[in-house]
């Protein structure tokens, strides 16, 4: 029979080869999900000339140039577009949460009149395709007046079924003794939502900011529907007018270099917020 330290060391090696087996996964996986970011900032930094001289495609350049990044901001105006982008989402991201923050409490919380149906009704339009809203929307901004300004970029994007479904399931893990608690206190629904619920279900807001953020960031189809003028593009229109009006089809580094540059804010935002993003994603709204 083995003895208890023969035992003891052969599940020890059993747990190495295990652990061994799992980092070899994992860094497999990391190169996988990376590869794509290395070969777009190698890609803006090789020369037009060199990127087409090449049958087949190199993992490194030996004459990086910084070029590509020059003609990404004075061949198109991707300097206007970038501020354009900011403005579309602070104030889209802004007006969103102050929307779903009191729609998400007025569900969760208040006590009315056909607020289950009007909740199964919110929910299904969730069902509804997003083609069929874009073809609405864009026939209700037309009609309005408002192509080609920031209102008509802005208004179709400040509500978000999902985002009220998340954050109204959230108030609702926080214990309802505490907001009949408050009102035995005298504290209105307004003070109630800033100084309990929001602070608690933080994580979760903080969340949806983000997603949100990322969201108006990469938005694509409705700006380059809704606009024609140059001076409302925001940096997606900005990469597919490098594809077309700035440097020809087939310049790949140009476009690249523009990528890069725009992919770098929200990078950076994930580094700094991933922690609470993990917390707002993993957590209900209540603290423990």
């Amino acid at each position: 029979m083995k003895t208890y330290a023969e035992i003891e060391a052969a599940a020890k090696r059993r747990q190495r080869i295990k652990t061994t087996i799992i980092y070899i996964l994992l860094t497999i996986w990391a190169i996988v999900v990376l590869f794509p970011f290395y070969w777009m900032i190698l890609t803006s930094i090789k020369s037009y000339s060199a990127y087409n001289s090449e049958y087949i495609p190199k993992l490194y350049t030996a004459a990086p140039t910084a070029q590509n990044y020059r003609d990404a901001f004075t061949q198109v105006p991707l300097a206007g577009y970038f501020l354009n982008t900011v403005i579309f989402t602070v104030i889209t991201t802004a007006i969103m949460l102050i929307v779903t923050v009191l729609a998400a409490y007025a569900f969760a919380r208040l006590r009315f009149w056909g607020r289950e149906l009007m909740f199964t009704l919110l929910l299904s339009l969730m069902m509804i395709p997003n083609e069929l809203v874009v073809i609405t929307n864009f026939v209700t901004i037309t009609n309005a007046g408002l192509r080609n300004t920031f209102a008509g970029l802005i208004l179709p994007s400040v509500t978000s079924v999902f985002y009220i479904y998340l954050l109204k399931e959230n108030f609702q893990q926080v214990p309802e003794e505490l907001y009949k608690a408050a009102k035995v206190d005298g504290t209105s629904d307004l003070k109630y939502l800033f100084r309990v619920l929001i602070p608690i279900c933080r994580p979760t807001i903080i969340t949806i900011t983000i997603l949100k953020v990322i969201e108006c960031w990469n938005s694509y189809v409705w700006p380059r529907l809704i606009t024609d003028d140059r001076s409302y593009f925001l940096v997606s229109n900005g990469i597919q007018e490098i594809r077309e009006n700035g440097f020809g089809r087939e310049n790949i580094p140009a476009m690249m270099a523009a990528v890069v540059v725009i992919s770098v804010p929200l990078i950076v935002l994930f580094l700094i917020f991933h922690k609470k993003i993990m917390a707002g994603v993993s957590r209900g709204g209540t603290k423990g």
